[in-house]
């Protein structure tokens, strides 16, 4: 494993393009555009005002950045960097902003979501769409990029509407069985669309393209319901992590439930492989001072590596503090491998824990509990590997061969918060708060290291 350099940036902008040639981070107004492979400078652009979001064209040749604080978007493009496009959404406001899947197209949602602008870079026209929700994921584009679905809210109802993209023309209109609707997703092969309801009532439905209802599931009654949902890359599992501490699995042929997958807090069969990370032994004559007091939270520069538990295993548990909003219980977040093979799951109430299910054979294959809480982990687009980070110093893989634990090389403490993968799979990206360095994964080699300086983009 080779690190690069690491490099500054603003709050977790940093983003590969799509075809895998560049690499885009954002230092308060400053667009920097570099070679994926050699981090070589390519491009530095200037924006009006700090960068609060960028988005990659689905052809890589364009860059949207959002200047939320100023209600400005302004593009720019790779093939000629003189050009540049600035659309200003004026008293307005706006509150995100994102590609249609030509790459032509930006949608922006003004503030208030009083509606969706639809602005093109082709003919400078604009189009308008009102009533769209505000809700945790309330707009969805099919993969072929043919469909988009909004949740709306019209006279106190949920409706969602589907769009042809070509000519953002009203294709369906439908209401939908949701007290408050919460998110829809299109699955990948853009068949069915999956609609949820907030966390006080527990309902899923299922919508064909012309607005049929398919199915709906419903787990339970009168308690907190679905926290998380995730298609598999086959189309053929919805899996629904709920508050409850329990992944339920859909099957694209019945829409009924085939399994649920529970998250106890003490493991006790031989078939599961339970990871545990610890410490490394300083070597004799090595002894290093303790820390001080006040360095609590994620390990900082101490050496770990993971050690397989002997079975029963008691994982650490968090006492929920029910009497406050959103309490830290139930499946918050879940993501099926490239490959359809594995489901890698995180009960937030068990929070330095990963799950790992075989999807073949509907068990529980592997858990890895980590030493401190596990912010993010991802799957690699193209193997079955799952890098994890705990907003320490170190990244975590696991394959169906093994797991490791990697330190980052560096000055100082590099507190990994989020990582993103290469699109080849390859690389992978490490995030920090203002800073980024670039991991490469050479398997023939197996693990090695390659320490780099700390860099920055001026």
């Amino acid at each position: 494993m080779n690190f690069s350099e690491v490099f500054k940036l603003s709050s977790l902008l940093c983003k590969f393009s799509p075809d895998g040639k560049y690499l885009a981070s954002c230092v308060q107004y400053r667009l920097v555009v570099r070679d994926a492979n050699t981090l070589q400078i390519l491009q530095l652009y200037t924006c009006l005002d700090q960068i609060q979001h960028l988005e990659w064209s689905a052809d890589s040749l364009f860059i949207l950045c959002a200047l939320y604080k100023r209600g400005l978007v302004q593009v720019w493009s790779l093939e000629q960097p003189e050009w540049h496009c600035k659309i200003d959404e004026g008293s307005a406001g706006l509150v995100a902003s994102s590609w249609s899947p030509d790459g032509r197209h930006i949608l922006n949602t003004t503030e208030f979501h009083l509606r969706i602008t639809v602005w093109s870079l082709c003919t400078k026209s604009v189009s308008y769409i009102k009533y769209p929700k505000a809700c945790q994921q309330g707009i969805t584009f099919t993969r072929d990029g043919r469909y988009l679905a909004l949740a709306e809210r019209r006279d106190c109802r949920d409706y969602v509407s589907i769009f042809v993209c070509s000519d953002w023309q009203l294709l369906r209109h439908f209401d939908t069985d949701t007290q408050d609707l919460a998110g829809i997703e299109w699955a990948p092969n853009g068949c069915v669309l999956a609609v949820w309801d907030s966390c006080l009532e527990y309902k899923v439905l299922l919508y064909s393209l012309d607005g049929r209802l398919l199915s709906a599931f419903c787990a339970y009654e009168w308690s907190l319901g679905i926290k998380s949902v995730a298609w598999s890359p086959s189309s053929q599992f919805l899996a629904i992590g709920s508050y409850d501490g329990k992944v339920r699995i859909l099957n694209h042929v019945t829409w009924k439930m085939i399994t649920e997958f529970e998250h106890p807090a003490t493991v006790n069969n031989p078939k599961i492989v339970v990871y545990k990370e610890a410490e490394k032994s300083p070597p004799l004559g090595h002894l290093a001072f303790p820390p001080p007091r006040a360095a609590t939270g994620p390990l900082t520069s101490s050496e770990s590596k993971y050690e397989i538990a002997s079975m029963p295993v008691s994982l650490q548990t968090l006492k929920p503090a029910t009497d406050r909003a959103n309490p830290r219980i139930g499946v918050g977040a879940l993501a099926f491998s490239p490959d359809n093979y594995f489901l890698a799951t995180r009960n937030d109430s068990v929070p330095n824990a990963v799950w790992i299910w075989d999807i073949r054979k509907l068990r529980l294959l592997a858990v890895l509990e980590q030493l401190c809480t596990v912010r993010a982990f991802q799957w690699g687009p193209q193997q079955p590997r799952l890098a994890i980070c705990t907003g320490g110093s170190k990244v975590y893989l696991w394959s169906p061969a093994g797991c490791v634990s990697v330190q980052v090389p560096g000055e100082g403490d590099f507190q990994v918060l989020s990582l993103c993968w290469h699109p080849s799979g390859d690389s992978l990206a490490l995030l920090s708060k203002d800073h980024f360095c670039l991991c490469f994964l050479e398997m023939e080699k197996g693990v090695r290291m390659a320490f780099g300086q700390r860099g920055d983009c001026t």
